[in-house]
């Protein structure tokens, strides 16, 4: 059974703190206010703090953090992924989240975590790869060879049928 997964609705939260801080300029009580727009009396009262600082803070502000890198940051970002690992002075060409985020964060100034990160490269159209895990200087020749003369040789081979094995658990 799948689970529903819960989206806030940014712009339907902004929307209904805006009206909460016009009905609480308006001189309704903050109890009434959080009836109303089913919110919890703590939020209300920090919108009345707020309007008590600045009565025009209701037109300020939109909710949600504010974005880290910009449009800008993120093409010279890719551009510099691009580039190789060791054009961006890593002693390999591995690209790795905590590279990427060293990365961001040596250029833009800007701490992100492996997670924030893996988003950040998802959304510049890059995805995960695994290396092969094969030395620059393999040689599939030498390899080939090895495998068809060299290692017959060296691998044991069965014993005569009859003879008992050393794991043998057979009593005689």
């Amino acid at each position: 059974m799948a689970t529903k997964r819960y989206r806030r609705d940014l712009k339907e939260l902004e929307r209904r703190r805006r009206k909460g801080m016009r009905m609480l300029a308006r001189g309704v009580a903050q109890a009434e206010v959080a009836r109303t727009l089913e919110v919890s009396r703590q939020t209300t009262s920090s919108w009345a703090k707020k309007l008590a600082e600045d009565p025009q803070a209701w037109r300020r502000k939109p909710l949600g953090r504010p974005g880290g890198l910009d449009p800008a940051q993120k093409k010279q970002l890719g551009k510099a992924l691009l580039a190789g690992a060791v054009a961006n002075d890593f002693p390999t060409e591995l690209w790795t989240l905590a590279r990427v985020a060293k990365l961001i964060e040596r250029e833009f100034g800007m701490a992100y975590s492996t997670v924030n990160v893996w988003r950040i490269l998802r959304e510049l159209g890059f995805s995960n790869q695994r290396p092969a895990g094969r030395a620059i200087q393999r040689d599939e020749t030498a390899i080939k060879q090895w495998r068809t003369k060299r290692w017959p040789a060296l691998k044991k081979s069965p014993g005569a049928k009859g003879a008992p094995s050393s794991s043998s658990t057979k009593a005689d």
